[in-house]
């Protein structure tokens, strides 16, 4: 059963999983497994508690990045202005902002688990030739060369900025590219906290 709900002017379609839990006495209701697994929601993960009129309650999983969405498309547009490659910031599970590179090919689009795995690494990395990872799932693009670097507040892994390159031969790409990554990352990072 698929229910139809405004919420902040906008239609949401809400799927009815048939699941029923009841609240303990300290208030607390459990999420179920499968709903937690699919919708990629972990231990420790903060959530959004929205009501409505008629009594709904919709949580939704918070993420600070995507809060200052507006403030990463400016570095991103800084970065790719001033390296010439194109550059791709992350939160935690999606691409939240793009410059360089065609936006509908990435915007909202979950990221790839490699590119996960590079977050939760914690560290920036330079990637070339063979050592290249997709960037978002099902990613068929061809890049050459990549530097990644997590976006980290008060110690917590918030996202990524990539700077990228699709050319077979791109001698300029290294150090510099690397070093736009993580400082885009540094600043994107004091703006979360």
């Amino acid at each position: 059963m698929r229910i139809k709900t405004r919420y902040k002017n906008h239609t949401i379609t809400m799927k009815a999983t048939g699941i029923v839990r009841r609240i303990d006495e300290l208030g607390r209701v459990v999420i179920p497994k499968e709903i937690r697994r699919t919708m990629r929601i972990r231990e420790g993960d903060p959530l959004e508690i929205f009501t409505d009129r008629e009594g709904e309650l919709i949580f939704k999983k918070y993420s600070p990045a995507k809060e200052i969405s507006d403030f990463a498309e400016k570095i991103a547009e800084s970065v790719s202005e001033s390296s010439g490659l194109p550059v791709i910031i992350t939160d935690k599970e999606v691409i939240i902002a793009v410059s360089g590179a065609s936006k509908k090919d990435y915007i909202d689009l979950a990221v790839s688990e490699n590119l996960e795995n590079v977050m939760n690494a914690r560290h920036p990395v330079l990637l070339k030739d063979n050592g290249v990872i997709p960037l978002k799932n099902n990613d068929a693009a061809a890049y050459t060369s990549q530097a990644a670097a997590p976006i980290l507040a008060a110690g917590d892994i918030y996202g990524c900025v990539i700077v990228f390159s699709k050319e077979k031969e791109n001698p300029d790409f290294g150090p510099a590219a690397f070093a736009l990554a993580k400082t885009a990352a540094a600043i994107t990072g004091a703006q979360i906290v």
